[in-house]
């Protein structure tokens, strides 16, 4: 399976670094919950994974192979698929439309439908008829098309309640078990590090916290220590 590598990556914007001295590893098969307070830094740092922003520091590998200098585009066809902040859908086309962006074969719409039989059913409806969470479905399901090695997604839950975003994470656990590694960004703390095997807290541009989620998920103050630098 694939494995993203981030070995003493830092992010500058403007005057000096929102990320600094960042190195983790993604595993295809397992999630990585990536969490901490807001303005950590936490999009910057999957931005400059996928390619968004630039780097000032470190290196980033996939399976071996620098990917530093590859344009966002070359990046994404090695398999870094990211999923930014918000339902980046085309409203006013159906939901086949919209996955056959990437599904480009029937086969392959076949194969991305897969684990959203909700999204079956609703095929032919424009996306804008859907609630937020189908639109969120069709965004993870558009990504998942993509035949996808890394998995990045930034804030799945933003605008849903929690009882949508609940519905969507076993999808999120179908797609890394099919062998993807899936680095998760999250303001919903508990939920994430429910379904994630592992956990990095970023507070303060630094890593805080790195190890397994099942111990920051059982442990409250080492969570909090955690959300403040540690």
């Amino acid at each position: 399976m694939s494995e993203l590598v981030l070995d003493g990556v830092t992010v500058s914007r403007g005057a000096g670094p929102v990320i600094s001295d960042v190195s983790l590893t993604v595993r295809g098969g397992e999630v990585l919950a990536l969490v901490g307070p807001n303005g950590a830094g936490k999009t910057s740092l999957i931005e400059s994974i996928s390619g968004v922003v630039g780097h000032s520091a470190g290196s980033l590998s996939l399976d071996g192979e620098r990917i530093d200098r590859l344009s966002r585009v070359t990046r994404a066809r090695k398999g870094i698929v990211h999923i930014e902040q918000g339902r980046a859908v085309f409203p006013s086309l159906t939901v086949r439309e919209n996955l056959s962006l990437t599904a480009r074969t029937p086969a392959e719409l076949e194969a991305a439908l897969a684990p959203f039989p909700e999204l079956e059913k609703r095929i032919d409806s424009a996306t804008a008829l859907l609630s937020g969470g189908e639109q969120q479905m069709v965004v993870l399901a558009r990504a998942f098309a993509a035949k996808p090695k890394i998995l990045l997604i930034d804030e799945m839950s933003l605008g849903l309640a929690p009882v949508v975003f609940m519905r969507l994470v076993p999808i999120v656990q179908s797609i890394a078990e099919s062998g993807v590694g899936v680095l998760l960004v999250e303001q919903f703390t508990q939920l994430a590090l429910g379904i994630a095997r592992e956990a990095v807290v970023v507070a303060g541009g630094r890593v805080s916290f790195q190890g397994t989620a099942e111990d920051l998920h059982a442990d409250p103050q080492l969570l909090h220590r955690a959300y403040l630098g540690g």
